[in-house]
């Protein structure tokens, strides 16, 4: 069971699955969520793409260090998964969370990103979106993991799909609902203490190719926060998921993996390594 070590010593679990030879793909998930919620994903990009898939500190089978987490450090954690993987740059898919941690990845650490694809995320924190996450954390200190998992349910999946998605759910493995309290409110806290003015000023400096994919369902990160995101990047295109909610990557994986392998296709096509360009210059 590989690990990579953070700055910090946090051991963090990662798995690399596919084509040795073909383009890496980091798949960074979201608040309280572990690396198996990708396994749908996975499968698809296999015969064609490296997958590293990885468990945020505070899940999974990562460390749950108590304290203070911040999103910063979370994007040096993904890149210290990139080192122990021995790969130089990767695609980089991230959800809710984590695709706020990988706009952070992508600003701090440009050379390691081909490119970025942010799912049901956000580049700032809406007054209700905040008194939200705080209920949360409130709840499952209160309440503990289980009370958390059943409000937050109809926010990640339309009510048309929660039923018919119950099984696909149990055979992912262990949720946010197997992570200790403490390690998910400090995951919540991350997100809140983000200095969300200076990340959404700065996206504009972005220019790998972009992709900002967001479901018309999605009431916790709705369409606007998507808009806004791909307003900024001026290499981004704006995926709209017709009936998908802010688990569009599960409840619609066909429609959503089609995206992002014909994404990954086209970015593919005109990364150039880093320093190739200057080399080929002189």
């Amino acid at each position: 069971m590989p690990f990579a070590v953070s700055s910090d010593g946090a051991r963090l679990h990662y798995e690399v699955t596919g084509l040795t030879k073909r383009a890496p793909v980091l798949l960074v998930q979201g608040l309280g969520a572990e690396k198996n919620s990708w396994n749908l994903q996975r499968a698809a990009l296999a015969l064609r793409h490296r997958t590293i898939a990885f468990d945020n500190r505070g899940a999974g089978r990562s460390d749950k260090p108590d304290g203070t987490y911040n999103l910063e450090q979370m994007a040096d954690d993904a890149i210290a998964v990139l080192d122990a993987a021995g790969i130089e740059s990767a695609h980089v898919v991230g959800l809710s969370m984590g695709g706020a941690i990988s706009q952070i990845i992508t600003l701090k650490y440009p050379q390691r990103v081909r490119s970025l694809t942010l799912v049901a995320t956000a580049c700032r924190n809406h007054e209700w979106r905040e008194e939200l996450l705080s209920s949360w954390a409130t709840l499952a200190q209160t309440d503990g993991m289980g009370a958390v998992g059943r409000e937050a349910a109809r926010w990640m999946i339309g009510p048309r799909s929660f039923r018919r998605l119950l099984p696909a759910l149990g055979w992912m493995g262990a949720q946010q609902l197997f992570n200790p309290a403490n390690a998910f409110v400090s995951q919540i806290n991350a997100i809140l203490s983000t200095e969300d003015e200076h990340l959404t000023a700065d996206l504009s400096t972005i220019a790998c190719p972009a992709m900002v994919v967001v479901g018309n369902q999605d009431v916790l990160t709705p369409r606007g926060d998507a808009e806004e995101i791909a307003s900024r990047i001026s290499t981004a295109e704006l995926v709209i998921i017709s009936g998908g909610a802010h688990g569009l990557h599960i409840e619609h994986a066909a429609t959503f993996n089609r995206v992002l392998l014909e994404f990954l296709h086209r970015a593919e096509k005109v990364f150039v390594p880093h320093g190739h360009a200057v080399a080929a210059a002189l």
